[in-house]
């Protein structure tokens, strides 16, 4: 009796195994995964022991969410990207949380979307993006939860050209080729700038492509124009063989967002509010010194001292409560992706958003 349901549990297992690998082979594509024998076996026996014993009380545990017992998080995980560079270099969040026993690990990506990919698959615990990366998350059954909006800076991202392209006009865009992460806070810029002069979406040829790609193909000339953001969108300008176009001044709304898994929000909500006062505590420091943001961000990032500091001009600091407004802004972000098909299906933000209350339980209060 035992072989027999020793065979049927492991080939249920392999199926199982084969069906959610495959599910990830966007993101796991770069990582070599061998199943063998020996890993499928020892799986099959790890739920077999599970259905033996999950009728036997004594070996359940239930543990809320809430439960003030909750085990302290030792790592914060914290996804970033160069826009937060500064952040991670001064060590701000390390300090606060040593005296906890928490300490935090730095994982950079080059735009949200590959950052909430890596969330999905439980490789951070939070992490910052423009407007749309969340909406495409959800859209793609990621459990995320906004925990803090950031203030927008309109001016920090543009639709660039060639500084010899014939295109002069917004409407000149019309049948080219353009740039831009899928799924990015310049691409529903890129969306938005297209209804304001009266295009379609349809109207041109988007090319998707990371920052770095959409940089390279941008100096070759086999694309027309970039929607992109600082400090992509400062390096070009630095380099000289880039016109602003048209900048978002007038089109975004609202900035991005700090987000964490659903599992992190739950369970780490005073590591949160610890993260977030600091934050915040920075934001504040570095709306009054951005002189001195300019000369550190500038070695760093490798943009000469001038073209920093006009980055730093054009950008708002601060981090926001998540709002009612908020919410509304962001459904609307999410209807726009859905009507356009570039989701798969229409979500509603509020699904992974919190309570009034826990905001304001953990929310830095806006000084």
């Amino acid at each position: 009796m035992f072989n027999f349901l020793f065979k049927r549990i492991r080939i249920y297992c392999q199926k199982w195994v084969i069906f959610r690998f495959a599910s990830q082979t966007r993101l796991l594509s770069i990582v070599p995964i061998q199943i063998t024998g020996t890993f499928i076996t020892g799986l099959c026996l790890s739920l077999l022991f599970a259905a033996c014993t999950a009728n036997n009380p004594s070996n359940t545990t239930t543990v809320s969410a809430n439960n003030s017992t909750q085990t302290k998080a030792s790592v914060v995980r914290f996804g970033y990207q160069k826009s937060a560079i500064l952040l991670k270099s001064k060590g701000l969040l390390e300090k606060r949380l040593q005296p906890e026993g928490v300490s935090v690990e730095w994982i950079e990506f080059p735009a949200g979307p590959q950052l909430l990919e890596a969330m999905n698959v439980g490789s951070i615990d939070l992490g910052h993006t423009g407007e749309s990366p969340p909406i495409f998350a959800q859209a793609g059954g990621t459990a995320i939860t906004y925990i803090a909006g950031i203030a927008p800076s309109p001016a920090s991202s543009a639709i660039l050209v060639s500084k010899n392209s014939a295109i002069k006009t917004v409407n000149d865009l019309k049948g080219k080729k353009i740039a831009l992460q899928k799924g990015s806070s310049a691409h529903y810029m890129l969306v938005q700038i297209l209804e304001k002069y009266g295009l379609k979406y349809s109207d041109i040829q988007p090319i998707y492509l990371p920052p770095a790609d959409a940089r390279a193909a941008f100096v070759r000339g086999s694309i027309d124009a970039w929607s992109i953001w600082d400090p992509f969108y400062a390096a070009a300008e630095k380099s000289g063989d880039a016109r602003v176009l048209i900048d978002g001044t007038g089109i975004n709304k609202q900035g991005g967002y700090y987000l964490a898994s659903q599992k992190f929000a739950s369970q780490q909500q005073e590591i949160i509010k610890t993260l977030l006062e600091e934050i915040q505590n920075f934001e504040q420091w570095s709306d009054q010194h951005r002189d001195e943001v300019a000369a550190s961000l500038s070695p760093i990032l490798g943009i000469d001292l001038e073209t920093m500091k006009k980055t730093t001009n054009r950008r708002k600091f601060g981090i926001t409560p998540i709002s009612q407004e908020l919410i509304t802004l962001q459904q609307q972000v999410a209807d726009k992706f859905y009507e356009l098909k570039l989701i798969p299906k229409q979500i509603n933000v509020k699904e992974a958003m919190l309570t009034p209350g826990q905001y304001a339980a953990f929310s830095p209060k806006v000084k």
